[in-house]
């Protein structure tokens, strides 16, 4: 409190104890200096007076205070006031503990469980502030003395979550952050010793070059975690070799990422899933995925029309059902762009406009830096086909849509 003083250039000192009796009630507010006052008013963005005043159902909200904290919600709204609680104690259980016990652990993984299952299938504004506090625990807790196993558990997790944070920094359209944070999420990973984390990680990297246009560095960290998708079996040794493809075909290779297609369809037969998997969301690599990926690698390649077709068809038909654990709207989005490109290919441009409409629908907080690429993908093959003047529309809701982004909103 003293420091927020300083920042107000009050000279306004309040010991914990005297606080504490004005709390309670036992220290009127008219006690206060003026200096006092108004650090309150700035701080809280109340009178003192008020914030003294005995609680008044009526007028508790839960919006953000002017510092960002969090005010106590509505007593109306029972939920919130008990997921408040439920926080509260949750972190006093991680961290008042001189030591972390099992039950801590367990509490991390599930809420890591959490956090990757709703991933691919809610805004990232809704999970992003939870994704940052359960990485701050992770880190507070591996900054205390841990046993070895221990050590190797809040490892894992902390990987795993700054992977998370990796992929919401490319979200975000913040290539830079998301290395930064996969970087983080490898280091972690190595002191867990995992090789299916080590590979999962790779494939995270491969992504976000691949959307930020570096697509021989999206080869390369896709090939770099190959032996160690071997070594652990699991679905990402199906997610690196479809992953290099559509580098290798927005190379202009076809046929390396015919190749690669082929490898990542065989992968599926030697497939085990690992404690990657375990977490499921986007912690896994799914059919759908295998499915879409191969149609985003064929999208690119004019001599492979046909099967573009038939393969965006098949990942838009996986990914109808949004009741489906492997269900994202991010995948589904980019199925369906990949659709309206081949359409275009085939100058169908009603159809492009059919396969797309879903996607231009979408509010402003799935428009994820992904989703936006994929959407001016079929921009640009309008364009190169030779038929703006025919969808000239078409054209007109693309350039809407991307004008507003996930990353342009305010936050």
């Amino acid at each position: 409190m003293a420091a927020e003083f300083l920042r107000l250039e009050e000279r306004a000192t309040i010991s914990a104890r005297h606080l504490a009796r004005m709390a309670r009630g036992e220290r009127a507010a008219a006690g206060a200096t003026p200096a006092t006052r108004r650090a309150f008013q700035a701080m809280f963005g109340m009178p003192l007076d008020d914030l003294l005043r005995p609680w008044d159902p009526n007028l508790a909200t839960a919006a953000p205070a002017n510092d960002g904290s969090l005010v106590v919600p509505s007593p109306g709204t029972e939920r919130g006031i008990i997921t408040m609680a439920a926080e509260r104690a949750r972190r006093f259980t991680l961290l008042a503990a001189e030591s972390t016990t099992p039950e801590a652990v367990d509490q991390l993984r599930d809420d890591v469980q959490r956090l990757a299952l709703a991933y691919p299938q809610r805004p990232l504004t809704e999970l992003l502030g939870d994704l940052a506090e359960t990485q701050d625990t992770l880190f507070a807790l591996l900054e205390r003395r841990q046993t070895p196993q221990q050590a190797r558990q809040l490892h894992f997790l902390a990987s795993v979550t700054s992977g998370l944070l990796a992929k919401a920094s490319h979200d975000l359209a913040d290539p830079h952050a998301a290395m930064l944070q996969a970087r983080t999420a490898i280091l972690c990973a190595d002191q867990a010793d995992h090789n299916g984390l080590r590979a999962w990680l790779r494939g995270l990297q491969s992504m976000v070059a691949y959307w930020a246009g570096r697509y021989a560095e999206a080869v390369r960290y896709a090939e770099m975690g190959t032996e160690y998708a071997h070594q652990g079996g699991g679905t990402t040794s199906v997610w690196l070799p479809v992953s290099a493809a559509r580098a290798y075909a927005a190379l202009g290779n076809r046929e390396r990422a015919l190749t690669a297609i082929r490898t990542a369809e065989d992968a599926w037969d030697s497939v085990e899933p690992d404690a990657v998997d375990e977490l499921g969301g986007i912690c896994t690599f799914s059919q759908p995925r295998t499915i879409y990926y191969a149609a985003d690698a064929l999208a690119w390649l004019p001599a492979e029309a046909d099967n573009a077709v038939a393969f965006s068809t098949r990942a838009v038909t996986a990914y109808a059902d949004r009741s489906d654990p492997a269900w994202a709207f991010g995948d589904e989005a980019g199925s369906h762009a990949d659709l309206a490109i081949a359409r275009v290919v085939s100058r169908d441009i009603e159809g492009a406009e059919d396969a797309l409409t879903s996607v231009l629908e979408l509010a402003p907080e799935q428009r994820i830096n992904g989703v936006v690429h994929s959407v001016q993908r079929v921009h640009q093959a309008v364009t190169r086909a030779g038929l703006a003047d025919d969808a000239s529309d078409l054209i007109e809701r693309i350039e809407d849509f991307t004008h507003t982004p996930l990353k342009a909103l305010p936050r």
